[in-house]
């Protein structure tokens, strides 16, 4: 809550119903006002009334990306926090929606306290766990792939072009869930 007692506004666009069901019930009970959307198409006809303070956004949803709705959120609230969630977390990704303005990103599965600590935590942590060991070979690959297909729009036939692979090959890889790393 901010000094003058009006709730702070909080947007969730995610296209899993259940989880923003969940989230939704839980940031109302710590006191914020809470706005869903399951795309971000319906994201942006909710900001032409709702303006919020802290927003979580998919990364992977039909139709836009979350990610394309940092700027607009931006425009709307310059001083909104911004969390970027999701089950497909890539470097590239993160990089991109840092680089736009989020203020940090998050892979699925995540709880409410989680979320609101990466949302209010201001100063980033030196002393942040640092990998024992090196990515394995499929994490390496599908961190390339997002990284090629990040710097070409997401568009699938250009990106498999540069990584020199079919498109469909691509395609297949794509649809996979990322390779978990074991800590």
């Amino acid at each position: 809550m901010d000094t003058n007692s009006t709730p702070l506004r909080f947007l969730i666009v995610d296209d899993d119903e259940t989880f923003t069901r969940v989230l939704s019930r839980a940031i109302k009970r710590r006191g914020y006002e809470t706005a869903v959307a399951s795309s971000a198409e319906q994201a942006l006809l909710i900001l032409e009334q709702f303006t919020p303070d802290l927003a979580t956004l998919d990364l992977k949803m039909d139709g836009a990306s979350g990610i394309t709705l940092i700027p607009r959120l931006k425009a709307v609230n310059a001083d909104i926090k911004i969390l970027i969630l999701t089950g497909y977390a890539s470097i590239s990704t993160a990089v991109e929606a840092i680089k736009l303005g989020a203020t940090d990103y998050l892979a699925k599965p995540a709880d409410t306290d989680q979320i609101l600590a990466k949302l209010k935590g201001t100063q980033p942590d030196p002393d942040v766990e640092i990998a024992d060991k090196p990515m394995s070979v499929g994490r390496l690959e599908w961190e390339h792939i997002q990284k090629v297909l990040t710097e070409h729009e997401g568009n699938i036939s250009a990106t498999a072009r540069a990584l020199g692979m079919h498109r469909r090959t691509l395609q297949r890889k794509l649809q996979k869930r990322p390779v978990r790393e074991e800590h």
